[in-house]
């Protein structure tokens, strides 16, 4: 919404307030609309691009990689992450001063609150490496930076539920208890994704094995059309 405001004593007219849940709502939203639209765009307009492999077996699907490395996807996904990065390191100082003001009198915790910043910040810096240096640029480069993306990601998360694992235990608030459990779910999603993800991606990269069949494999689908003359 629009309101004035007064700062250091000078009238300020237009000033922008939105919640923080509105915020959140839209950091969130924009990368995966970036993605859905990337790889729709790629699926339709670029598809034998988008799914070739190094071994000469292609996807059935663009992969994330492909699909930003494009034109003009990779336009759209820099621009999305452009807009998203801001407010996510805005988030983590936010919940930085929040875990400060908390752990004040605790070593171990306001230690962890520290490398929980740091982490943050390296995820955001992986996650804008590999958008702004795709894999057909410099690979090595793309890969480095989804490496850190997602080994920063991980344990940020991990440092974050240990972090409202002590809030849970000292706070009465039952929405901090909600807040932990919802956190460790994600951390558990998180890493069965990860996990899979590493393991295809070593497979294919091993082997280069296209869609797998064993019943029937060495059989034809034949559709016969055939006409006899008849005598009426």
């Amino acid at each position: 919404m629009l309101q004035s405001s007064n700062i250091l004593g000078h009238e300020r007219p237009l000033v922008i307030r939105v919640s923080f849940a509105t915020c959140v709502l839209a950091t969130v939203c924009l990368p995966l609309l970036g993605l859905i639209t990337c790889v729709f765009i790629s699926s339709v307009f670029h598809f034998e691009d988008a799914t070739g492999t190094h071994c000469q077996v292609p996807n059935y699907l663009p992969s994330i990689s492909a699909s930003i490395s494009l034109s003009p996807e990779c336009h759209i996904w820099r621009f999305c992450i452009g807009l998203h990065s801001a407010p996510r390191l805005l988030v983590a100082f936010t919940y930085f001063k929040f875990y400060k003001a908390r752990f004040a009198t605790r070593f171990l915790e306001s230690s962890l609150s520290c490398l929980n910043l740091g982490f943050s910040i390296s995820e955001n810096l992986g996650l804008l490496l590999l958008t702004y240096v795709s894999s057909t640029e410099t690979y090595f480069v793309h890969k480095e930076g989804f490496v850190l993306f997602i080994v920063s990601s991980l344990i940020y998360m991990l440092i974050t539920c240990r972090l409202w694992k002590s809030i849970k235990k000292y706070s009465l608030s039952p929405e901090d208890a909600k807040s932990h459990h919802w956190k460790v779910r994600f951390l558990l999603l998180n890493v069965c994704f990860c996990a899979f993800a590493g393991f295809f991606y070593w497979k294919h990269n091993m082997y280069c094995e296209s869609g797998t069949v064993w019943d029937f494999k060495s059989r034809e689908v034949m559709l016969i059309s055939s006409s006899e003359d008849k005598d009426f």
